[in-house]
């Protein structure tokens, strides 16, 4: 015996944009006898398929009209869908109003995100504003009581069984549809506000109107956070102080969509799920990389690529190259060439970048591959390869997991979640006032030449990308000691002088190398420890009520020492 819970499909409303997967609902529909009403270009196909439908008009009595913009949005519609069968006082409404009633919607919605990507004319992106089917989706989703809703093909061979079984689907079938529909319609909302937030911004009439409303934590609509582009930094290390409202960067609603594109085998650790969701309005970004070749790819191998790609393209146009490992940098170089740069930055700690990540910002050549050959790497990433390397890695390296990225990273915020919230950011680049050495302010020492600022000006743009608290040495345009994510400075410069000193032969790299903190040093044993060690020239932010007693320090050996009034905190 059936439970109570089942309804049969006898009576079933269609439209759908994506026709894929059509034919196992069909060849059902046709079996059971079940009455379809449909629109358009489905009904032709069902047709086409050998099922008798009615036209969504014949019921409505009115035309589709307005280019199709208007074809469903009509009560012969939305009662049918709406009234709940279970309620016997609905069922003997619906019938004296003369519609039947519908037992499944079946409805997929116009492929907006897909339009988006495709790089289409603002207007043909609105035309493809879906109105008349999440509207049909939401009331099928919300009566379950009485009706089956599929909005993903997937679910084309369940409804089908259903549907030829005569026993249609059980409340608890039907209202698992119906949340599968609401996060349907949920995303593809909350990517059309993305998308305006993003190209429809607040105009100055309106504040000249009504003045800053934002700032009365009123409701507003600014752009969505993921659409911003960064609003700068102050002149000192300073939380940032936009000239813009906070409410006209960071909306009062935070909405964005992402799609599950790949499950991973776990995360972290073996013991915990993971997966990979991306951007629904990008299709060029670090989560959409094409993988050439190698075993699936990790969360930490994500973890650690994304990482090593955004430290590549801090030095672009020059040519560079990261090795990665557990989220931080073990050496970074830039080069005449890549395969150049690559040697570079893994001579800074060839024991660390055993089963490292490589990234580059220039093509992969097939003098980089025979240099990678020998070194285990876990992952490599780059715009393109050589044919020639290509083929040699993929020949040597079995497990190797190759990476093409075509665009550089372009995300515009950076968001952070915490227990019951989020945290968000514009992220952190290389485009503040104090990252330009022109800005820069010679506190101690003399000023340095051509070459000392060189390797001053790499060391700068490299510490971005180490973790806090970050201490970073370099000798020409190559990272030669790092010392990261130590819970005071001082640590992380006698790290970075070990590093330098210990991991290549024993040579004394740290003498003669030029250093970058990426915060104020708090008191001057960090920078008499660089000094100790040889370095000859330090750059930092600078901000720390001791300055002075650090600038004293430099001055009292000489040492040359810039200010930014800049910081790179990296947690």
């Amino acid at each position: 015996m059936e439970p109570k819970t089942n309804r049969p499909i006898r009576r079933a409303l269609v439209s759908v944009y994506d026709k894929t997967g059509l034919e196992a609902l069909a060849l059902a529909f046709a079996d059971a006898g079940t009455e379809v009403v449909s629109t358009g270009s489905t009904a032709r196909k069902l047709r086409e398929l050998g099922v008798r439908v009615t036209e969504v008009a014949q019921v409505t009595g009115f035309p589709e009209s307005l280019g199709g913009r208007v074809k469903t949005l009509d009560p012969h519609i939305h009662a049918g869908i709406l009234a709940d069968m279970t309620d016997a006082k609905q069922s003997e409404e619906l019938r004296g109003l003369g519609i039947e009633p519908y037992d499944m919607v079946v409805v997929n919605l116009y492929p907006f995100t897909n339009t988006v990507r495709a790089g289409a004319s603002e207007a043909d992106i609105i035309e493809k504003i879906d109105i008349g089917g999440p509207a049909m989706v939401r009331a099928a989703a919300k009566n379950s009581a009485s009706v089956a809703v599929i909005t993903d093909p997937e679910d084309y061979r369940l409804a089908a069984q259903r549907i030829e079984s005569g026993r249609g689907l059980t409340l608890e079938e039907r209202r698992w549809l119906a949340s599968k529909a609401f996060a349907t319609t949920a995303a593809y909302d909350a990517a059309i506000a993305e998308w305006t937030g993003g190209h429809w911004t607040r105009p100055n009439s309106v504040d000249d109107a009504c003045g800053n409303e934002e700032t009365t934590g009123q409701a507003q609509t600014g752009p969505s956070a993921a659409q911003v582009e960064p609003t700068g930094s102050s002149p000192s290390p300073q939380p940032n102080n936009s000239e813009q409202p906070d409410g006209q960067t960071f909306p009062h609603t935070f909405t964005h969509t992402w799609q599950r594109t790949r499950v991973l085998r776990y995360g972290e650790n073996p013991h915990q799920r993971a997966c990979l969701y991306a951007d629904t309005l990008d299709r060029n970004g670090f989560a959409h990389a094409e993988q050439l070749h190698g075993k699936p790819m990790s969360y930490n191998n994500y973890v650690d690529a994304d990482a090593a790609w955004r430290a590549v393209w801090d030095f672009a146009p020059g040519i560079a190259v990261a090795v990665c490992k557990h989220n931080n940098p073990c050496g970074v170089a830039v080069g005449d060439s890549v395969a150049q740069a690559h040697l570079k930055a893994h001579r800074c700690d060839p024991m660390s970048a055993y089963g490292g990540v490589i990234a580059a910002n220039s093509t992969v050549t097939l003098e980089m591959a025979q240099n990678v050959r020998p070194i285990f790497t876990e992952v490599i990433v780059a715009p393109d390869y050589e044919p020639e390397a290509l083929r040699l890695l993929e020949a040597k390296k079995k497990n190797l997991r190759i990476l093409r990225v075509p665009r550089r990273p372009n995300t515009a915020t950076q968001f952070r979640q915490i227990d019951g919230g989020l945290l968000v950011q514009s992220t952190d680049r290389i485009d503040a006032p104090g990252d330009d050495p022109a800005n820069w302010q010679l506190v101690s020492g003399e000023a340095a030449d051509e070459t000392t600022m060189r390797d001053l000006a790499f060391a700068w743009r490299a510490i971005r990308c180490v973790k806090s608290n970050a201490i970073l040495l370099a000798h020409d345009q190559a990272t030669v000691g790092i010392g990261m994510g130590q819970v005071n400075r001082v640590d992380s410069c006698h790290l970075a002088v070990e590093r330098a000193n210990t991991l290549d032969d024993g040579r004394d790299r740290a003498r003669g190398s030029v250093a970058a903190s990426d915060a104020f040093f708090p008191f001057a044993d960090g920078a008499e420890a660089l000094i100790d060690a040889g370095v000859r020239a330090i750059v930092q932010p600078g901000g720390s009520i001791r300055d002075q007693e650090v600038i004293d320090a430099a001055q009292a050996h000489g040492t040359t020492m810039y200010l930014t009034h800049t910081r790179h905190f990296f947690h």
